[in-house]
């Protein structure tokens, strides 16, 4: 029994690159409204707050970036 494989790869066009593009920007983008956002939120919380949450000032940038971007392990 024989089998056939037939594997063609898209060509993609300068529309395909562009949008695929404008993609990556956007999602980008939106990864770094979550970061402000989150950010801001956790800086306004004042140091009461912040220890019943378990979470020291330095550590702010830290988990707003785990926030947006994901955890980078």
């Amino acid at each position: 029994m024989a089998y056939a494989t037939d594997i063609r790869t898209a060509d993609h066009g300068l529309l395909d690159r562009v949008s695929a593009t404008f993609k990556v920007l956007a999602e980008a983008r939106a990864q770094r409204k979550v970061y402000r956002q989150t950010l801001n939120e956790l800086r306004a919380l004042d140091g009461r707050d912040l220890a019943d949450l378990g979470i020291s000032r330095a550590e702010i940038p830290f988990l707003a970036r785990e926030a947006a971007y994901g955890s980078q392990k």
